[in-house]
């Protein structure tokens, strides 16, 4: 395990906390890996900002490029994990900032000034908005929920979430106080994260530009299937068996009316 923690950065904080603490976790991504890291160090504000990189122990070129920027990472892990949700946890225990955001390789902040986006707003527990969604090339394909069923609210509580995950966990910025461990080994335990949060929070405020920009293709959509399966368990967990039978048909009725070209 290497951790690095760059002194230079910490005196810079006056009051020895920070405000936003990005959390990025990465495997063999050596051909997206710079464009999340460059989003993040080119913040304003940047002394408020720490940013931590886990990666699992990567076997590609990725060592190489956050080696090149490991005077701009703030807390470094690189050591083999059990899956994307452990990674993002021992970010989470990392963490030092008054609020989190995970913004994971090959997805990146929209725009340079998010914590004065942030501070201009009245105060909350969870800051959040739309997401743009990117592919492969880089290419803006649009509004997450403009080209999906997901639109998002103007009002964020735990009834939200009966139409699915409305918002995405990249344009999902919660007090670190709120926060808890994802659940393992379920691959919407993203849905859930985000559901307690926001079960916990007292105020939800959303933002008015996109907060990210995010990589149509993670392991969610390689592994339909399964996660489809575990988006139901979640759902029972959170709103019960009877009402999540009764949330996804009408999902499924939104699919067939809307017919989206991502989901």
């Amino acid at each position: 395990m290497r951790i690095n923690m760059n002194p230079n950065r910490l005196e810079k904080v006056s009051d020895g906390r920070y405000y936003l603490s990005v959390i990025t976790v990465c495997y063999n991504a050596f051909d997206v890996i710079e464009a999340t890291i460059s989003s993040v160090i080119s913040q304003d504000h940047r002394e408020l900002l720490e940013f931590i990189v886990i990666d699992g122990q990567s076997n590609d070129a990725t060592a190489d490029i956050l080696n090149r920027y490991s005077d701009k990472i703030d807390q470094l892990i690189i050591e083999p994990d059990r899956g994307i949700y452990d990674a993002m946890n021992k970010g989470l225990h990392l963490a030092q900032g008054d609020y989190i955001l995970y913004m994971n390789a090959g997805d990146y902040i929209n725009s340079s000034n998010l914590i004065t986006q942030m501070k201009q707003s009245a105060q909350a527990d969870i800051y959040y908005s739309d997401t743009i969604l990117i592919n492969d090339q880089s290419i803006k394909l649009g509004l997450r929920s403009e080209l999906t069923t997901r639109t998002i609210p103007d009002t964020l509580d735990k009834d939200s979430f009966r139409r699915g995950l409305v918002v995405s966990h990249q344009s999902f910025i919660p007090r670190r106080s709120i926060a808890s461990e994802y659940i393992d080994n379920n691959l919407s335990a993203d849905i859930d994260w985000i559901i307690t949060c926001v079960s916990k929070s007292n105020k939800a405020l959303k933002l008015a530009e996109p907060i990210s920009c995010f990589l149509v293709g993670g392991i969610s959509d390689q592994k339909k299937m399964k996660s489809l399966v575990d988006r139901f368990k979640v759902m029972v967990t959170h709103y019960g068996l009877i009402q999540t039978i009764f949330i996804h048909l009408k999902f499924v009725i939104r699919l067939l009316n809307k017919r989206p070209k991502y989901r």
